[in-house]
C-alpha cells in the first residue's frame, strides 16, 4: 500500500474520544495510505495532547493553539505554554486560532485579542499558523492583515518566502479567495467539498492553483461522501483526494501526492 495522503487538519486529540476507540483510530491511520496527520490543538489540554502524540507516532505532527471558542478562558499562562510546546521537535504550527461568528462561544472581544496575540506569537517564533474562522471572513483578514502575518518580515522568516498561513476548512467564496491568494494564504479543503449542494468550495477548488490547496479532514467533524453520517477520521481523506483530482482533471495519485507535497511545504517537514 503507497502512503500518498497528508491530512492536514485532524483531532486525534478530539475529548470525546475513549482511550480505546483512539488507539483504534491510530492503529487504523497506521494501516491506511495516510503517512502524516497534524493533530491540531484547540485549547490547551488538546494542544498538550497533540503535541504528545506527535512525539509518541511517527505519521503524527502537531499544531498547538487556542481556538476562538476557548479565548474566553485564555491567559497569559496559557499563551507561555504554547510557546514552550512549540519548541518540540514535531510541533509544527500554532493554530487552530482565529474568529468564529457563527457559535458566539467566547465574546468577541476576547476572541479578537488572543487571535492577535497568537499572531504575534507565530511571528515571533516563525512559526505556521492555522486559522479557524465562520461567518467573520473579513474581519479574519483584517486582522492578519494589521498583525503582520502577511507582511515582508514574515516572509523572511521562512526558506520559501512565503507566510506560512492555512485557512483552514476555507468556506468563503472564489473571489475571497483570489484576495487571500494575492497575500500568499493556502486552503484547508475537507468533506464539504464533496457534498452534493456545496457549489461554493467546488468553484474555490477550480479557481486556486493546486499549490495553494491542502487537503484535510477535520475529524471527527465534516465527514465526506460516501461517509456522510458518520464520525469521520482521517483516512477519509482520500475522498477529499479523490474530488479533488475529479474537479482538477487529474489522477488521485497526483492529487494525493502534489497536496502532500504542499502540506510538507507548508509545515516545513523534511
Amino acid at each position: 500500500m503507497e502512503k500518498i495522503l497528508f491530512d492536514s487538519h485532524t483531532h486525534i486529540n478530539n475529548e470525546d474520544y475513549t482511550e480505546e476507540e483512539r488507539l483504534e483510530l491510530i492503529c487504523e491511520i497506521q494501516a491506511s495510505p495516510v503517512r502524516y496527520a497534524v493533530d491540531a490543538g484547540f485549547d490547551m489540554p488538546s494542544s498538550r495532547m497533540a503535541a504528545e502524540h506527535a512525539a509518541e507516532l511517527g505519521f503524527c505532527y502537531a499544531a498547538v493553539g487556542v481556538h476562538p471558542h476557548d479565548s474566553r478562558s485564555m491567559t497569559e499562562e496559557d499563551l507561555l505554554e504554547l510557546r514552550e510546546l512549540a519548541k518540540q521537535e514535531k510541533v509544527v504550527a500554532i493554530g487552530e486560532i482565529g474568529l468564529d461568528y457563527h457559535y458566539d462561544l467566547s465574546p468577541r472581544d476576547d476572541q479578537r485579542y488572543w487571535f492577535r496575540r497568537q499572531i504575534q506569537l507565530a511571528n515571533r517564533i516563525g512559526m505556521p499558523i492555522v486559522v479557524h474562522s465562520r461567518e467573520a471572513d473579513r474581519e479574519t483578514m483584517d486582522i492578519l492583515v494589521e498583525e503582520w502575518a502577511f507582511s515582508r518580515e514574515r516572509k523572511a522568516l521562512f526558506p520559501d518566502h512565503s507566510p506560512h498561513v492555512d485557512i483552514h476548512c476555507y468556506s468563503g467564496s472564489a473571489e475571497f479567495a483570489r484576495e487571500y491568494m494575492k497575500l500568499g494564504a493556502v486552503f484547508g479543503v475537507d468533506g464539504p467539498l464533496t457534498y452534493k449542494n456545496n457549489r461554493k468550495t467546488v468553484e474555490v477548488v477550480e479557481t486556486v492553483p493546486l499549490e495553494y490547496i491542502l487537503i484535510e479532514t477535520d475529524a471527527p467533524y465534516l465527514t465526506p461522501v460516501p461517509f456522510r453520517g458518520r464520525r469521520n477520521k482521517s483516512p477519509y481523506v482520500e475522498y477529499v483526494a479523490r474530488k479533488v483530482a475529479e474537479i482538477k482533471g487529474i489522477s488521485y495519485e497526483e492529487a494525493a501526492l502534489r497536496t502532500m507535497e504542499n502540506a510538507k511545504n507548508f509545515f516545513l517537514i523534511r
